[in-house]
């Protein structure tokens, strides 16, 4: 696509430029802020853009032989949390004043001169603030943000902008162990002391603490090299713990060079060690071949569940089975009739408990049709703002006329900052952009929910060719894994994580000894209620998708010494029962629960059954205590009712023996080929239980 380069003249966005060059990009326009004239950088403290080597700016361009656009920063740093904008459809979405308004006007003005440009190059490598920023101003413009050193490991940067012939200056220090001596050194001059600096101090080696802010006087896809024939070093502030310092660049000229054809560059592998792992466990794997997955067809085979049925516990709420209202079975709607009816339908249950959508923190849909997922997506969009709940999206084998189906969890906040928002939306070596109305995860209530991740390339947003379950796999599980590590790491609230649920939904069942020994793989990772889930089809006809749900540890205890509740780490406890009986039916359970104060036992719980018609596998139920002793009805939020058509004609009398006299919590039915727990195959049903 052609893009612009959002320029600061520094390493990262310039570096980034490389990147983007071999990926196929095409630079047309370079776009920068600074500060207005008359003022000098050091006078203007900005939280978005780098405002030391302004004077140079110009330079860059010429050098890199693309017009460049510029505008004054008018605005400051208004909004300063984790979100911008507002969440919810119909909110704020510009804040006035802030500076990132300064941004949409100056791209809106490169977008009128240059009408074909699709991306923008954003250099930025750990920003959040940044980030979300950059990516709130394109996706009100239609762009696509170029990102291709988000969240990579410093040092290997470092090292790669030196082998790639990257000339870049420090031209301000600011860190500790930095001072005026080191400006003016290129990066390999710098090299030993950076990494000296972080391994005494911690110091970010790229710079992202702030440490120090680089220019880059030629670099591969430089036409001219920038000449700095006087420099003048100004002292902002002299202490012994750090000294800030800047160039100021008073006379420069361009110098003519032959670039290079084309450049090395290093570019990340697919897939990490541990993960290149996986996806060789998968590959030596047999897929077995006696297995026979069952139709979906039947509307009479579906367990007679009430719709839209809602339930609060403590600060969650959930909503289940949402669907169009079936008054006449051959009443026609679009499929963006029916999407809007279901979303009318949530707000609706919503308002009961005066909620509204943009408080969800994650969303499943089931769709009849895979090539629905366009147009439901279209309209989907139009029910959020910043920061869209997490979801996950797959076809089932719905009973005619339905076409859609969505069950939904909540969680009431007390501030802003009780839910945490991952959305990230440009292109990257890191884990797929979230394009679309969806965040890759949500922080809510010491609980995370990761939306599905199939097995896309990052880089390209496009499925590995040729196809190839392990390769898919071990990438959907690699994405999961890098999606908890940035929210761990962005986040100053201390926690380990634990998988309490991970869903693996595939499309062929012959694929399933390859996704399970994935898992197997995997030793690192404890145990967990896991499930994988034959249906219909996957989004973009992926082979696999993961979701999970995960606990960060944090607990609420009880301090009897301080008479108060304090949150303590703890790592989920992990139990599994299998009874078989001697008609041949089956029961099985897995729960992952934390220990909390009074009530609270967060965690998930799988119950699966096979051979439901048996009169000894319902009597034991109910006589016998089968089932978890840490399973409280009371406290489920809601279920997620994993059948096989063909035989849940018991659903309702097994859930009697289940439930009981209790509530039967909030049920989502969702009809599956084929089901199977990671020690036993072909269940009849599973109920997949969310506990707070």
């Amino acid at each position: 696509m052609k893009y612009l380069a959002l320029l600061s003249g520094g390493k990262d966005s310039c570096f980034n430029l490389l990147h983007c060059a071999k990926n196929g990009h095409e630079l047309v326009a370079a776009a920068s802020l600074g500060p207005g004239a008359g003022k000098v950088s050091e006078e203007l403290d900005s939280y978005l853009y780098q405002t030391v080597g302004q004077d140079a700016i110009e330079l860059v361009a010429r050098a890199l032989e693309v017009p460049l656009y510029r505008r004054v920063i008018t605005g400051t740093a208004i909004e300063q949390g984790s979100e911008y904008g507002s969440r919810k459809s119909k909110g704020v979405t510009a804040i006035e004043g802030d500076e990132t308004e300064d941004l949409l006007a100056l791209l809106s003005e490169v977008k009128a001169h240059h009408p074909d440009v699709l991306g923008v190059s954003v250099g930025a490598i750990l920003s959040n603030y940044q980030r979300v920023r950059v990516e709130h101003v394109c996706r009100r413009l239609g762009l696509t943000p170029l990102c291709y050193l988000w969240n990579r490991d410093q040092g290997e940067l470092l090292q790669e902008m030196i082998n790639a012939g990257m000339e870049a200056i420090l031209i301000k220090v600011a860190g500790i162990g930095l001072t005026t001596k080191h400006l003016g050194k290129t990066l390999s001059e710098m090299h030993p002391t950076l990494l000296k600096l972080n391994e005494q101090y911690g110091a970010h080696i790229c710079g992202e603490g702030g440490e120090y802010e680089s220019l880059t006087l030629d670099c591969p896809l430089f036409k001219h090299r920038i000449i700095l024939s006087e420099v003048e070093t100004v002292i902002h502030s002299d202490n012994s713990f750090a000294t800030v310092a800047f160039l100021r660049i008073k006379n420069a000229h361009l110098e003519a060079k032959q670039p290079p054809q084309d450049f090395e560059l290093d570019i990340p592998s697919l897939l990490d060690d541990d993960f290149a792992a996986l996806r060789d466990a998968a590959e030596w794997s047999i897929p077995p071949t006696d297995i026979k997955t069952k139709e979906c067809e039947t509307y009479s085979s579906v367990p007679k569940i009430t719709p839209a049925v809602a339930r609060q516990v403590g600060s969650w709420v959930s909503i289940s089975n949402i669907e169009r209202a079936i008054q006449d079975p051959i009443a026609t709607l679009t499929i963006e009739e029916e999407v809007t009816e279901c979303f009318q339908l949530l707000e609706a249950r919503f308002n009961e408990f005066g909620l509204d959508v943009s408080k969800c923190t994650n969303i499943n849909i089931f769709l009849s049709d895979i090539d629905l997922f366009v147009r439901v997506n279209a309209v989907y969009a139009t029910f959020f703002g910043s920061s869209p709940p997490a979801r996950a999206c797959v076809a089932v084998d719905l009973p005619h006329p339905i076409r859609v189906r969505l069950d939904c969890v909540a969680f009431v906040e007390k501030s802003p900052q009780d839910r945490h928002a991952l959305h990230v939306q440009g292109l990257s070596y890191w884990a797929p952009a979230n394009i679309g109305p969806y965040s890759q995860a949500i922080t809510a209530g010491e609980r995370i929910f990761v939306s599905g991740q199939i097995g896309l390339i990052p880089a390209q947003l496009t499925l590995p060719s040729p196809r190839s379950l392990a390769i898919e796999a071990a990438l959907a599980t690699q994405h999961v894994s890098r999606v908890i590590d940035v929210l761990r790491s962005t986040y100053s609230r201390e926690w380990t994580g634990h998988t309490q649920l991970a869903l693996y939904w595939l499309t062929d069942i012959n694929g399933l000894k390859r996704v399970k020994s994935v898992i197997s793989a995997s030793s690192k990772v404890p145990r967990s209620p896991s499930l994988y889930l034959v249906v219909k089809d996957l989004p973009k006809n992926a082979l696999v998708e993961k979701q999970v749900l995960v606990h960060t540890g944090r607990c609420a205890m009880l301090d009897e010494e301080e008479d108060a509740i304090v949150m303590h780490s703890r790592t989920p406890v992990y139990e599994q029962h299998n009874t078989n009986f001697s008609d041949g039916s089956n029961l099985y359970w897995e729960i992952s629960y934390c220990h909390g104060s009074g009530e609270e036992s967060p965690g998930c719980a799988i119950i699966c059954l096979k051979g439901g018609d048996s009169p000894l596998l319902s009597d034991s139920i109910r006589n016998v205590r089968l089932l978890p002793s840490h399973l409280k009805f009371a406290r489920s939020l809601s279920i997620r009712l994993f059948y096989s058509p063909s035989r849940v004609a018991s659903y309702a009398k097994i859930a009697q023996s289940i439930f009981g006299d209790d509530e039967t919590p909030p049920t989502t039915p969702i009809p599956c080929s084929f089901i199977s727990t990671n020690d036993f195959d072909d269940w009849d049903y599973v109920l997949c239980i969310l506990q707070t």
